[in-house]
């Protein structure tokens, strides 16, 4: 049996799903517009900004960092390819987002950029 690839990007809560990774998402992935958080179609989106304009706080983005790795573990029919989440139109650098992915399951491949910190 296949395993489906699930794209988890950066969005914003308000799922406008119109630059970057999330854009990437819309296009090609399944994204739902108006849709800001967890499984859409073959991607999962986890907030590191409120609005476009807006960026969370490191401490909400973790909340949801969280969330999906509990979702991961609990669907390990899935292999989530995790983009570099908050690293690019919200303004963090991977030193800030990486360390909220220590432990993770086995089913979630993350980026190289957040693996060279190790």
């Amino acid at each position: 049996m296949a395993t489906t690839h699930i794209f988890v990007f950066g969005s914003n809560l308000k799922g406008i799903h119109g630059a970057g990774a999330a854009k990437t998402a819309r296009e090609r992935h399944g994204a739902i517009l108006g849709q800001g958080v967890g499984l859409q179609g073959n991607s999962y989106a986890v907030p590191t900004k409120a609005t476009p304009y807006e960026t969370l706080s490191l401490n909400e983005i973790s909340k949801y960092v969280m969330e999906f790795l509990d979702f991961a573990e609990q669907h390990p029919e899935y292999t989530f390819n995790v983009t570099a989440i908050g690293c690019g139109l919200a303004g963090y650098v991977p030193e800030q987002i990486a360390p909220m992915f220590t432990n993770v399951p086995s089913n979630v491949k993350l980026p190289e950029c957040f693996l060279e910190l190790d």
